[in-house]
């Protein structure tokens, strides 16, 4: 009869142990959930950084190369006429209309090559030009020069007496001495620009196309310098060039140039924040110097996040899983006590916990929309279905357009009853097979599953922008409100969710861009002017 108080005793110890085994387990599980979502989000940030960085990269180059494009034009104008007509070069310059299409551009200059022979000749022909004071600058007896003799367009600074050596500028004859023995556009290194007068103006940087003799070979090196009558060039300062990639700073993102290869304050040529505040410390900044080959010349593009791209980029429903996780444990291990000590109490508890976690869990708070974590799981169910039926379906990232004024005019409060607003009108512009859902502030992200090839998914997207265009009503009060919408199309724009979510995204950028109130598709030409 000894072994049953044993059992007894062995049967106590268990059920005090048992909940605390399953709080131990379940928290282990809540951790390990947490650690990847957390890494997930930070692959994400870390794929929109590079991207960034490559698009930069693409919009720095095409820039130059639209530049050289448009001075070739320049250059090609002294095929037909003399270097010193100065009317068709002010007629030409005129003619491309720098402010509306090329706007980083200070000045389109013309450099004569002029040896000590012809130096009294030269300074004879410009004071006959209408320059009576012309001379060389600086002075003294050299075996070249070469003075810029005409600047376009001949307003403002550019007005400024003409004359200057720049042949005699180190810097400025490195980027020529290339120019002319290539036949190629060259850049220079770091200058102050020759119309600038002031000790602290901008860092900037010339753009040179040598000019030979019409009717002369230029084959070869001996031929090229032989031959050469001057050079065109452009002038630019280095914070407008590059205000004329964006029109703006980039949000988040920190973005500074260097010339050469070496990182220093004597290189700098453009930092688009030089008085930033860093990320918190919680945050793991991201930084890449890229290293260029612009028309010859060497420049270092470096780029560091700041806490607005990680905010942006590097939301994830971490938190919210840890935060349900910890419960869903506690009430587990709550759970199991129960059963031990009460087994149709605890079933009944256990019934309404389950159902508040799910709810906790898979849904947003505010609009009781799916959140990100239940959205995700959607799409790659619908993923999963396409490709086994050879299906598809749109994935569609719609952004408020002027959600941010309301909330700082009206308040917080008065701003969750817009979110509340603007996602009912979505679950009832959408069939019941699809999925809207809240991926966080005034975000939302829509799954329209099953379509057909004579659905338009345009029409769709359409429809949905125009149901928001609709007048809000608060307490008597009328609001509007808009958005922009990106549309990604299954299997044309991408065949996994990582695709699929990054064209839609940049899609929807586009449409904002564009004016906002407007749809754009990935990759496809058409497009939704607001109504």
């Amino acid at each position: 009869m000894s072994p049953l108080p044993a059992r007894s005793a062995a049967s106590r110890v268990f059920s005090q142990i048992f909940p605390w085994i399953i709080l131990v387990v379940m928290l282990g599980v809540t951790g390990f959930v947490w650690d990847h979502e957390r890494q997930i989000s930070r692959k994400i940030v870390r794929s929109q950084f590079e991207f960034s960085l490559r698009e930069t990269v693409s919009r720095i180059e095409q820039q130059v190369q639209g530049y050289e494009q448009m001075l070739r034009g320049v250059q090609s104008l002294f095929a037909v006429t003399d270097l010193r007509n100065r009317d068709a070069v002010h007629n030409y310059v005129e003619a491309l209309q720098l402010d509306a299409n090329f706007s980083g551009i200070q000045a389109i200059g013309i450099v004569e090559w002029v040896s000590e022979e012809r130096r009294p000749e030269h300074i004879a022909s410009m004071r006959t030009a209408g320059f009576p004071n012309y001379r060389l600058e600086p002075g003294g007896l050299r075996d070249f020069y070469a003075p810029i003799v005409q600047r376009e367009p001949y307003i403002g600074r550019n007005r400024a007496a003409p004359g200057s050596d720049v042949w005699a500028d180190s810097t400025r004859r490195i980027a020529m001495e290339r120019a002319r023995d290539s036949g190629m556009a060259a850049i220079s290194g770091k200058v102050k620009l020759k119309v600038d007068g002031s000790d602290v103006a901008p860092p900037g940087f010339v753009m040179y196309l040598p000019v030979y003799a019409s009717d002369k070979p230029r084959d070869s090196l001996q031929q090229r310098r032989a031959h050469l009558v001057g050079w065109v060039y452009a002038s630019f300062h280095m914070n407008v060039f590059m205000a004329s990639l964006y029109g703006g700073q980039s949000p988040g993102l920190s973005l500074s140039m260097y010339d050469g290869t070496e990182i220093s304050e004597a290189t700098l040529l453009y930092s688009s924040t030089p008085n930033s505040v860093e990320a918190s410390n919680s945050l793991i900044l991201l930084h890449a110097n890229e290293y260029m080959v612009v028309a010859g010349h060497h420049w270092t593009l470096s780029l560091r996040t700041q806490a607005a791209f990680h905010e942006q980029y590097g939301r994830s429903a971490a938190a919210e899983m840890a935060l349900a996780g910890s419960v869903l444990s506690g009430l587990l291990a709550l759970l199991a006590w129960m059963m031990i000590n009460g087994r149709a109490r605890a079933l009944n508890l256990a019934s309404q916990m389950t159902e508040e976690i799910r709810i906790m869990a898979q849904l947003d708070p505010l609009t009781r929309l799916p959140n990100r974590a239940l959205f995700d799981d959607r799409l790659s169910q619908e993923l999963a279905r396409a490709k086994r039926q050879g299906g598809k379906f749109a994935l569609l990232f719609l952004d408020l357009d002027g959600f941010k004024p309301i909330n700082d005019r009206h308040g917080h409060g008065v701003g969750d009853l817009v979110l509340k607003w603007v996602a009912d009108q979505l679950k009832t512009s959408v069939r019941a097979t699809d999925t809207v859902g809240r991926v966080g502030g005034d975000e939302f992200v829509l799954l329209l599953a099953q379509l057909h090839e004579s659905d338009s998914i345009f029409e769709l997207a359409e429809k949905i922008r125009l149901s928001l265009k609709q007048p809000i009503d608060l307490g008597g009060e009328e609001m509007h409100i808009s958005c922009s919408i990106g549309i990604a199309v299954y299997p044309q724009s991408g065949t996994d969710a990582v695709e699929l979510t990054k064209c839609a995204d940049e899609a929807m950028y586009r449409a904002k861009e564009a004016g906002r109130d407007c749809v754009r598709l990935c990759d496809l030409a058409e497009s939704a002017s607001p109504q």
